[in-house]
């Protein structure tokens, strides 16, 4: 099988057509700008598990390679920090920051990551079991969000490395 090799700007493109990722238009009420919002500048940790592995939220989530901005929701670093950096004091929400990511967020596809039949996904917010639509879960500064779909879903340790961020 031949291998063909796409410039990441060609790809980034091609994504953008098929309406995978956003482009700086505005998504799901959240805007990007040339620069970060400085009015609200919080943080907040999310972690993914599909049966036990990690799912990576990525760097740059956020900042289009084609749109030259950033959203009010982005990421930096591929270690699951989320900034929220806006122009005005509100509340934002995760299914806004996976919109913007562009992937789902329901109990039965996270990114891509999907229970099995008779598993469950479990949403842990700050160390317990949160049981509502995790779409409406607040960012609010130091936010801790872990996510396991399938088993073994165990209560997570705290999340301990802000750092002052």
């Amino acid at each position: 099988m031949k291998r063909v090799l796409v410039p990441l700007a060609a790809a980034a493109v091609w994504l953008a057509t098929l309406g995978a990722i956003p482009t700086g238009q505005p998504v799901a009420g959240i805007h990007c700008d040339q620069m970060e919002g400085n009015v609200l500048h919080i943080h907040q940790h999310l972690a993914i598990f599909d049966h036990g592995k990690p799912v990576g939220v990525p760097e740059d989530v956020g900042r289009p390679l084609l749109g030259g901005c950033f959203y009010w929701l982005h990421t930096h670093t591929p270690d699951g920090i989320i900034h929220v950096e806006s122009p005005t004091f509100r509340t934002y929400t995760l299914g806004q920051f996976f919109a913007v990511w562009g992937q789902p967020l329901s109990r039965t596809n996270v990114a891509g990551a999907k229970p099995r039949p008779g598993e469950r996904t479990t949403v842990w917010v700050d160390g317990s079991v949160y049981s509502g639509d995790p779409q409406k879960i607040e960012l609010t500064q130091h936010l801790d969000v872990t996510i396991d779909v399938g088993p073994p879903a165990k209560k997570p340790a705290p999340f301990a490395a802000w750092n002052g961020q």
